[in-house]
């Protein structure tokens, strides 16, 4: 119940925040020196920075109030408690945690540095809105029966805010950039629902979550034949989870064939849409809402099951 909560909560800034982003960055072309150029020659610009408030704000309040009149709605109250789940689906939840944080951080800066707030302010206002955002649930998690306050939780939303923040004042740019790709995985169909059936899988199965870590291949090789938007990526995955922490056996009257609980560690290539050089404006809307996607592609994958396996076409 916990990991389904945040699920829902990741899927809902998933696709808002992707689109935000895309109308933000398709105003200029995708460089954050053209942004400060134009913070400094024109300032605040209280036409835009009203509106991204107000709509950041909605968002906010909104998913607060789901919490509070829908999802907690008939949830007892009890004395505040912990939650120790750090060991839970194998780490995970807690990559989804910091990957929400991380798109919530990204859009709040990017969307503040639009306004013409100065760089340094959207950057340590804007970066710490996906710890700020997920903090309050965090909390409301710890008075209510069936959940509790989960520090892991707390620490991954931090990592995932601490990552748009550090590179931004470090590299003036995101380096690394931290994406997420889903296919539906094998065991869902053996869980007899307990991974969730069409589209909620993508909640509920977190056999199907890989979780990337992309840099530019031009960092490693030196080299101007090789594209600014071409990348390398370290991902992240499970396998044969039917269970936070350990496999259930049985799931609504139904046994559920026992499985060996995995990880997998992923090299795989991939590409950064928004370094494409292009100056259609619909083109470069489209490359931008394509920024924390990562990209099909062939990939090398090594599990703790001692396993080398090859796969022609990973999602």
């Amino acid at each position: 119940m916990k990991a389904a909560a945040k699920g829902l909560l990741f899927s809902f800034f998933l696709l808002v925040s992707q689109e935000l982003i895309a109308q933000v960055d398709s105003t200029f072309s995708d460089t954050t020196q053209e942004l400060k150029s134009f913070n400094t020659e024109h300032g605040i610009r209280y036409n835009r920075l009203i509106p991204v408030a107000t709509g950041l704000g909605s968002l906010y309040a909104g998913s607060m109030a789901y919490l509070q009149f829908v999802w907690y709605k008939d949830v007892p109250r009890v004395p505040f408690q912990y939650y120790h789940d750090l060991a839970g689906y194998n780490q995970i939840d807690k990559c989804g945690h910091a990957y929400g944080a991380y798109l919530e951080s990204y859009l709040g800066y990017k969307a503040l540095l639009w306004t013409g707030l100065p760089r340094k302010q959207a950057i340590w206002i804007g970066g710490s809105m996906g710890f700020l955002m997920q903090l309050p649930i965090e909390i409301w998690d710890g008075m209510y029966e069936g959940w509790g306050f989960s520090w892991s939780d707390v620490a991954a939303n931090t990592l995932g805010s601490a990552l748009v923040i550090g590179q931004e004042l470090a590299f003036n740019e995101q380096v690394i950039t931290y994406k997420f790709s889903f296919s539906p995985s094998p065991y869902a169909k053996q869980a007899n629902g307990y991974l969730g059936t069409g589209f909620d899988q993508l909640f509920y199965d977190y056999n199907g979550h890989t979780y990337w870590l992309s840099f530019g291949l031009n960092r490693i090789v030196p080299n101007k034949q090789v594209p600014n938007w071409l990348c390398l990526s370290l991902g992240y995955s499970a396998g044969g989870i039917f269970g936070e922490f350990k496999n259930l056996t049985r799931y609504r009257g139904q046994a559920i064939p026992e499985t060996t609980r995995y990880r997998q560690f992923l090299l795989s290539m991939d590409i950064d849409f928004s370094k494409i050089p292009t100056r259609n404006p619909a083109l470069r809307k489209l490359f931008n809402s394509l920024f924390l996607i990562k990209v099909p592609f062939p990939a090398l994958e090594l599990n703790t099951k001692s396993e080398l396996k090859l796969h022609p076409f990973y999602y």
